[in-house]
């Protein structure tokens, strides 16, 4: 009986394992802050990213691809877990995703628990990796760090001075450094590199993050080398009247201080030249890993996705970065290759492209589906198979960006794009003749059928931002004061937010604004231990000092470009 017993649970076993031998391989690749500015899809004439095009002509190209928020964390949460923004509440950046989803299952936990071995390599989330999430990462997944040493100048800024409100890492520069000097990308492309080229007794989810273009744009001068200065030409997307037909929502969101910093400091073409050149350093690294699955074992048998979490403007509607619904900042690349053979597509892909409006939040549940797992209840997106099967199939579905307040978005229909803010104001954009978004057409009675189609197909609830912890805030640098010193005056510039005082000390302090001209204004006495929510913005100088007559100035805090808790220690 015993040994009956025994041959049984041998040839169970061996079940299991043919079972999860046949199962197609993932590679799941993210390009961070890659915008259009790939050739297949033709946003810059001067990018360079042959393995980019030859991995989109080798697959299914989605030309309408949108991301679920215009910001990384948002965005990454939602391809992570399959549930879009306006039904999880995670909006922002500044918002913590296990705190808010503390039970969610990522995919490649969802894959791990299916016979896969998870591995991971570079940015896939939002700074940190999530380590019950995958069997394997590099750097560990105990450190909860996705980047591996990287070469950096020892003296910044280097291209443009850095204002009080400036994200630190706005810069770019050519580094005197090869490639294995650089480390970073070229690190995490060695390392899923040789993932892919060994055999594996489980199939493989297998992630990639490469962070470069996304700033600082520092990469190896060889990088820059084909993308001369003097022959550098500027966004053409960018228009100089573009705002005038705005609504007032929109023109408050186009202008940045960002864009005017740059071309006070002339800095507009040296800044389009860092951007293509980590493009093409981006790419370089793309080429090692497509190299690597090409001349491994494993080539026949895996599936290959690659994505960026969002786009980024370069000065098209006068704006810098991100956080935006306008198309140059909400469509992404987006390829797919599928080999034959898989369960969910038999066929495999042919090489096509897809103009249908497609969302990233679609990546999971396509996922799955394809491999043959059972549909998951909590996936918010509808899955891709059907336009891998055929690209111009039917497609009933929009594709929602959503921004950091709730109830504003851009809805990516076939032809036309329509954007409504929280308070009311609408855009609308005929994107097959107007690709730039140039021409606002909400006010034009001509197109009043297409807006009201477009105003049905939106979400009619949005879920309230979750509001981060004071644990998930990050924390103003507190800096002490000398007898007789006096804290520097405030610049403020930009928008208002919140930053939280705390009062950590066993006696009361008296919180002042320090002034342009270097004065002082009382704002709040803060007891021991408690909390004061104060607004203000970035550059402003806040002075803790004594409860006492003399008010003696004890220490100051800078605010920087975000919310913030400030900590007074004891």
């Amino acid at each position: 009986m015993k040994r009956a017993l025994f041959i049984l649970s041998v040839l169970c076993a061996s079940v299991v394992q043919a079972q999860a031998a046949a199962k197609p391989n993932i590679l799941f690749i993210a390009i961070d802050d890659l915008n259009d500015w790939i050739g297949c899809l033709g946003g810059h004439p001067q990018a360079r990213t042959p393995n980019m095009d030859r991995l989109a002509a080798s697959g299914v190209l989605f030309t309408n691809a949108h991301c679920p928020a215009p910001a990384c964390n948002p965005s990454r949460t939602a391809i992570f877990t399959g549930q879009s923004p306006h039904r999880s509440g995670l909006y922002a950046n500044n918002q913590s995703m296990r705190e808010i989803l503390p039970k969610a299952e990522l995919l490649p936990k969802t894959f791990s628990r299916a016979g896969y071995w998870a591995g991971g390599s570079g940015k896939m989330l939002h700074y940190f990796i999530d380590a019950r999430s995958w069997d394997e990462y590099f750097p560990k997944k105990e450190t909860e760090n996705p980047f591996p040493r990287t070469l950096y100048p020892k003296k910044r800024p280097v291209s443009i001075p850095r204002e009080p409100w400036q994200y630190v890492e706005t810069d770019w520069a050519a580094l005197d450094a090869t490639d294995e000097e650089y480390g970073g990308d070229v690190l995490v492309a060695d390392w899923v590199g040789k993932q892919l080229a060994k055999k594996h007794d489980q199939p493989f989810f297998l992630a990639c993050g490469i962070y470069r273009p996304h700033e600082p744009w520092f990469v190896p001068k060889k990088y820059f080398e084909p993308f001369p200065l003097e022959s550098i030409q500027l966004p053409p997307g960018y228009k100089v009247d573009d705002l005038d037909d705005l609504p007032p929502e929109g023109k408050r969101r186009g202008p940045n201080r960002y864009f005017a910093h740059i071309q006070k400091h002339k800095q507009w073409k040296p800044a389009v030249q860092g951007y293509l050149a980590s493009i093409y350093f981006a790419d370089t690294m793309l080429g090692r890993v497509l190299d690597a699955l090409e001349k491994g074992p494993n080539a026949g048998n895996t599936i290959v996705v690659l994505w960026s979490d969002h786009g980024w403007h370069l000065g098209e509607k006068e704006h810098w970065q991100k956080f935006t619904a306008w198309r140059v900042c909400t469509r992404v690349p987006l390829m797919v290759r599928v080999p034959k053979g898989v369960p969910g597509l038999p066929a495999g892909t042919k090489p096509g492209i897809s103009g249908r409006p497609v969302s990233l939040l679609s990546l999971a549940p396509t996922l799955t589906q394809l491999v043959g797992l059972p549909a998951q209840k909590n996936y918010h997106g509808p899955s891709l198979v059907p336009l891998l099967e055929n690209p111009k199939a039917p497609w009933s579905h929009v594709a929602l960006t959503h921004l950091h307040e709730p109830g504003s978005f851009g809805l990516s229909a076939e032809r036309y794009r329509y954007l409504r803010y929280v308070g009311g104001d609408e855009e609308l954009y005929d994107t097959q003749t107007d690709p730039y978004e140039w021409r606002n057409l909400a006010a034009d009675p001509a197109h009043a059928k297409t807006l009201k189609q477009l105003r049905a197909r939106a979400p009619k609830q949005f879920a309230p931002a979750a509001q981060p912890s004071l644990a998930a805030m990050p924390s103003l640098k507190w800096i002490p004061l000398k007898a007789g010193a006096k804290a520097p005056a405030s610049k403020p510039a930009g928008g208002s937010f919140e930053v939280l005082f705390i009062n950590r000390t066993a006696q009361s302090v008296q919180l002042y604004w320090m002034t342009r001209e270097g004065g002082r204004k009382h704002y709040a006495t803060i007891e021991p231990g408690k909390t004061r929510r104060q607004q203000t913005r970035p550059g402003a100088v806040w002075q803790i000092a004594e409860a006492t007559a003399a008010a003696k100035p004890l220490g100051f805090f800078r605010v920087d470009d975000r919310a913030a808790k400030a900590i007074v220690p004891k």
